[in-house]
């Protein structure tokens, strides 16, 4: 590939949609975080020092994430304003925008964090005891 249609490529990349804080709502926020898979990613990138490439979350939840999937997550983390994107090569590095939104929406998303980590938590423990009470009730039914 010669230098002029490297151009071409480059050129054609459409830059990446990142909205003002002023015009990120909490239902916005709320609505991108409804999907289990996004919440995982954000608090995985809310907690990081760094930024974090999308290759990194092709298992979440002991679970196969499809990379077209991935960038649907991705985008909708990005345009609820939860995370900034910067393609570095043939990267994507993000990384939280959670002091911008602290100072917009005081202790929100912390918050959400923390009740995330708790549901998290809570549904190892709930997994165990519903799959015992399954056992159970399949024994005493034979």
């Amino acid at each position: 590939m010669n230098y002029l249609s490297s151009t071409r490529i480059i050129q054609s990349v459409r830059p990446l949609f990142h909205p003002s804080i002023e015009d990120v709502t909490v239902e916005t926020i709320l609505h991108a975080l409804s999907d289990p898979v996004r919440a995982a990613i954000y608090v995985d990138i809310a907690g990081s020092a760094c930024s974090q490439s999308c290759s990194n979350f092709l298992r979440i939840s002991e679970r196969d994430v499809p990379k077209s999937t991935l960038s649907q997550h991705f985008k909708a983390l990005r345009e609820a304003g939860l995370i900034r994107g910067e393609r570095r090569g043939v990267e994507m590095h993000n990384t939280s925008r959670s002091a911008e939104l602290e100072r917009r929406f005081p202790g929100l998303i912390p918050a959400i964090i923390r009740a995330h980590k708790v549901q998290g938590a809570g549904n190892a423990g709930a997994g165990t005891s519903r799959n015992k009470k399954s056992a159970a009730a399949s024994a005493r039914k034979r």
